[in-house]
Order: structure tokens, then C-alpha cells, then sequence
């Protein structure tokens, strides 16, 4: 083994055992502090574009999805940050599901081994997800959102407007908050 192998091998399991991050290749952690927008835009939401599979559901669309509220989780199962976020985002959908609430994962791989359907849907029965899953393989929901951080979530009102936006972990509160406010349901 040269010695430029070894310092690179001993680099990637630091990197491994740390949870360190390379800037520029793991975008998730690019921030230290989570974006949160409470107005968000007041866009109209984005329809989900480009998708190659639909996991937990038949395909969804934001007209159909109209007078509910939506939760839009981009995320994908090789992200740490994204993994961390799961048992919040299912407890939420559990919570609010037989209220109104609709939770629309968008998984969009970072790594080519993360465009494989089947190791998604292994993902999704090792995380208990149970909520509707677009594979989002060539980005095209990701850009129409013009999202740029692993994880991030949407809140969608009954109107089709995005009212919140979250980027990163944490906010599970005031996510809770935000989607109880719409539901008129108490938190």
C-alpha cells in the first residue's frame, strides 16, 4: 500500500467515524444553522416533476393534493442529517395523517448507488416510512423547488401556497406548530 493510499484511507474512515463532512460533496451540513422561513414565498407550489417512482402511493400531483395540508421532505437514505430527520417527519404524519395532513417524501439521491428503487424501498422499510415517496432520480422536483440542502422541508397550505420552508435538522417544533396552525388541530 503506497503512502498516499494510506492517508487517504485513513482520511475517509476519519471522516467516516467523525461524521465530518467534505465541503462541497455533502451538502446537507454546508450549514451550521438550519434555515427556517416562516412566510416562506407564498408561491404557489411546484408539481412534482420528473419522477421515475412512486413508493406507498399511486403518482400525486399538488391539483389533486389541493385543500389538504402538505408536508414536501426532500431527502435521501444516504444523508445522515436526512436519516435523523425521518422519525420526526413519520411521528409527524401519524400524528396529523386522519387530519389533513399529507406528507410527500422526495427522495433525491446525492450518490449514483442512491438511484436504485430497490435500496430505496429497503430504506423505507427499515425507517418504518409509510407515507407516499417520489423518487426524484434526475432532480427535476429538487430544481422546480430550487432546493439546495439535504434535508429540507415545505410546508403546503390548502390553497397550494408554500407557507414554511426548512432547511437541515431541527425546527420540529415549530414544524408541529405550523402544520397544526393549518389544520386548526392542536399540537
Amino acid at each position: 500500500m503506497t503512502l498516499k493510499l494510506l492517508a487517504v484511507s485513513a482520511a475517509l474512515i476519519g471522516i467516516a467515524v467523525t461524521g465530518a463532512v467534505i465541503p462541497g460533496i455533502c451538502d446537507e451540513a454546508a450549514r451550521a444553522t438550519p434555515v427556517v422561513t416562516a412566510a416562506a414565498s407564498q408561491q404557489t407550489a411546484p408539481d412534482f416533476a420528473g419522477i421515475t417512482n412512486w413508493f406507498n402511493s399511486k403518482p400525486l400531483n399538488m391539483a389533486d393534493l389541493r385543500g389538504k395540508v402538505v408536508l414536501v421532505d426532500f431527502w435521501t437514505y444516504g444523508c445522515v442529517n436526512c436519516v435523523n430527520t425521518l422519525p420526526h417527519v413519520t411521528d409527524l404524519y401519524a400524528k396529523y395523517r386522519d387530519k389533513g395532513l399529507v406528507v410527500v417524501g422526495v427522495h433525491t439521491p446525492e450518490f449514483p448507488f442512491e438511484r436504485s428503487a430497490s435500496n430505496v424501498q429497503a430504506a423505507l422499510k427499515r425507517h418504518g416510512i409509510t407515507y407516499p415517496v417520489a423518487q426524484d432520480n434526475d432532480s427535476k422536483t429538487w430544481t422546480a423547488y430550487s432546493n439546495r440542502y439535504w434535508p429540507a422541508q415545505y410546508i403546503i397550505d390548502q390553497t397550494g401556497k408554500i407557507v414554511f420552508q426548512h432547511e437541515g435538522e431541527g425546527g420540529y417544533d415549530q414544524i408541529d406548530r405550523t402544520v397544526a396552525k393549518l389544520l386548526n388541530a392542536s399540537s
